[in-house]
């Protein structure tokens, strides 16, 4: 398995994953190094497809950084976190992340959407 280093190392994500919310956005920083690049996208491939399947998965979308950084982000969003929990204790996904290139190192983090009056909706 790759590394984790929570986003907030108080409230990482196998805590934040006990909490009842609905939708929930995973939010996962990825670094890695450039020579590894091609074997991380095909690793994220392959567990994203796995996602696609489950119960509960609305969509991803992996994005790179800018310019020279090995750097990716993923975006995705589940209609509960009940269903993105029993994804991402799935053992078939645990199998997958251990794929991953031993440089990339994950930083998943949940979050909900905020209403921001006149400019977002929850």
């Amino acid at each position: 398995m790759s590394p984790m280093r929570p986003m907030d190392p108080s409230f990482p994500i196998d805590r934040q994953i006990t909490v009842e919310a609905a939708p929930v956005v995973l939010v996962n920083l990825f670094t890695l190094d450039k020579a590894d690049e091609e074997t991380f996208l095909n690793a994220w491939q392959d567990d994203a497809a796995f996602m696609k399947r489950q119960p509960g998965f609305i969509s991803t979308q992996l994005h790179r950084a800018v310019g020279e950084s090995p750097a990716y982000l993923n975006y995705a969003v589940w209609e509960t976190m009940a269903d993105f929990r029993a994804a991402f204790t799935h053992p078939e996904f645990k199998k997958k992340i251990s794929v991953y290139p031993s440089s990339s190192v994950a930083s998943p983090h949940l979050f909900q959407k905020v209403e921001v009056p006149g400019i977002c909706v929850a």
